[in-house]
């Protein structure tokens, strides 16, 4: 373990949940009232946490001098970094403004928690976790984590629709021709891209590190579990019935999934051998 604490890192990951709980505090009431700027000006919040975010996972990898993606602390810090992009990229592409306050508002939820449970050492990585495949199996998680909160929100926010609609007009109007139905299945589709490359990645991580494409690890369990839910929600989607509002409501059901994997998945009995628990 590195003795040295970073309290200038908790200095800025304060700031950090400061400005996404303000972006918060200012889209939410521009969405109701539809007031453009304000809507705007929680998204120019929005960027400036994005701006510190990515310092804080420069300044915590050049500190540790490892990927800062181990302990939970680390990933509070590294998912709104994640979900920021992706809503980001919603945005540019469809015009999805009202996923602003909801991004925000986790990102300085989790951000909360992680200033409630910070690390008080950096750990240096185990030999086991040493590996080319650790970046790019963690991220790609995350980036999928985050896809599929965007799918979820828009989800909820299609399920909701008809009775917001008349406060909310905009949100389907502006969302360049896609309705929340479809934007919602869109992000899915990514996110469940992604949770499928990370699914292969860390297999073929195990077969090299361990010899094993899988080990039957509690994590690696709901991990394959939150990959089927999605499954199930892509093959229910060619039964006509299933389309429209009961996949949205299918899509709401399958978060559930993600959630457990990466915070309630320490709750498990089992969870205590597993290799997967972030310290």
């Amino acid at each position: 373990m590195i003795s040295e604490t970073q309290p200038q890192g908790y200095v800025l990951v304060a700031v950090m949940t400061g400005l996404y709980a303000a972006a918060l505090l200012v889209s939410a009431p521009g969405l109701i009232a539809k007031k453009r700027g304000l809507v705007r000006a929680g998204f120019g919040l929005m960027i400036a946490a994005f701006a510190l975010n990515t310092w804080a996972i420069a300044g915590r990898w050049l500190a540790s001098g490892r990927p800062p993606f181990q302990t939970l602390y680390e990933t509070m810090v590294f998912y709104p970094w994640c979900v920021a992009v992706i809503t980001f990229a919603l945005i540019g592409l469809h015009r999805l403004w009202l996923l602003i306050p909801f991004s925000a508002g986790v990102s300085a939820a989790g951000l909360g928690y992680a200033l409630y449970r910070p690390d008080v050492e950096i750990i240096a990585l185990p030999p086991a976790l040493q590996s080319g495949w650790f970046v790019p199996h963690v991220a790609t998680y995350f980036v999928a984590y985050a896809g599929l909160f965007a799918s979820f929100v828009l989800a909820a926010a299609s399920l909701g629709e008809p009775y917001w609609r008349k406060r909310l007009g905009t949100a389907r109007e502006k969302a360049a021709g896609l309705s929340l139905n479809r934007a919602a299945h869109q992000a899915a589709v990514f996110g469940i891209a992604a949770l499928t490359l990370g699914l292969v990645m860390g297999a073929v991580w195990g077969k090299v590190a361990w010899g094993d494409y899988w080990s039957w690890d509690a994590k690696e369990n709901w991990a394959l579990i939150t990959w089927l839910a999605y499954m199930i929600y892509l093959h229910l989607g060619f039964m006509k019935e299933w389309r429209e509002r009961r996949a949205m409501w299918a899509l709401v059901a399958a978060f559930a999934a993600v959630v457990f994997t990466y915070l309630g998945m320490s709750l498990l009995p089992t969870a205590s051998g597993s290799l997967h628990t972030y310290q």
